[in-house]
């Protein structure tokens, strides 16, 4: 992880092409506002934020330990007319509020929405516990706002492109799905699974609560999705049986004996012998050659 945390970082000074401050430059530079307490009721939001869900729990027990320690980190803000905007620590504002402090040690910066959201992004993307949408959004948004490839997101952020083609490929999905991959019914491993469904809407929905329903693996639900879109290729063949060269010889015998059609089927020295006749006339036949021997 502390690789990935060092990738990202460097990513932050090259993200948005063309710029002269980087982003990190931006947020130690100065002059600037540090160290100062901010009433939490005089921030607003970040607009930027593409987080939508937020640990509850986790945010109690933030709450829980801002209130004996305080705010370890300040959060940083930007000025926006006569109050203050989010810029990085969401999650210490709110629990700030939920332990009913009245005011949060902030670092106020001036900072462009350019820059605002650049922050905003990789900061989410550094976190570990973003749902497969939240990633998604955050990485379309890359690609988006700043035009870049996949290519390019990858290197500036520590992801491989073919991980972040997948999780763009989710924004397809209908709203109800990408809901289940929010609440962490589905994993990204089912999102994948089901992107190859787009096509089949009544399908994709009945797979979706099937996966769901019976809780079904990551392999489960590729096996689901390849059984909807080729019913017929994957029903099962029957299996050829090893023949033993002494069984077959000894068919073989009786097909000339008896002129007919002669089948051995052996199970480890159990079995039986199909004899197929055509007419009354091999019937007749057959019988009395073997009331003869």
């Amino acid at each position: 992880m502390n690789d990935k945390r060092k990738a990202l970082g460097r990513g932050l000074d090259s993200l948005l092409p063309g710029r002269n401050t980087s982003v990190s430059a931006v947020m130690s530079q100065e002059p600037g506002i540090s160290g100062q307490e901010i009433s939490v009721d005089l921030i607003d939001p970040n607009p930027y934020q593409t987080r939508r869900r937020i640990n509850e729990e986790a945010l109690r027990e933030l709450a829980e330990s801002i209130k004996v320690s305080g705010v370890v980190q300040p959060v940083v803000l930007r000025r926006a007319g006569g109050r203050f905007q989010l810029v990085a620590g969401e999650r210490r504002w709110l629990a700030s509020k939920l332990a009913n402090r009245a005011t949060v040690p902030a670092v106020v910066r001036e900072i462009s929405n350019e820059q605002a959201m650049e922050i905003t992004i990789i900061e989410n993307l550094q976190r570990e516990d973003l749902n497969p949408m939240e990633q998604a959004r955050a990485f379309e948004r890359l690609s988006r706002e700043f035009s870049l490839t996949q290519e390019e997101i990858a290197s500036r952020t520590g992801k491989d492109r073919a991980s972040i083609a997948n999780f763009i490929r989710l924004l397809k999905l209908p709203g109800d799905i990408q809901e289940l991959l929010e609440t962490g019914e589905l994993t990204l491993g089912h999102g994948k699974a089901l992107c190859a469904l787009g096509g089949f809407p009544d399908q994709l929905a009945k797979a979706a609560k099937e996966i769901v329903s019976r809780s079904l693996s990551v392999r489960q639900t590729e096996e689901l999705v390849a059984t909807i879109l080729n019913p017929d290729g994957l029903k099962k063949q029957p299996k050829t049986r090893t023949v033993d060269p002494n069984v077959r010889e000894a068919a073989q015998n009786l097909e000339r004996t008896l002129g007919v059609k002669v089948e051995i089927q052996d199970r480890k020295g159990k079995g039986k012998i199909i004899i197929k006749y055509g007419s009354l006339e091999d019937f007749d036949r057959i019988v009395e050659a073997l009331i003869e021997h």
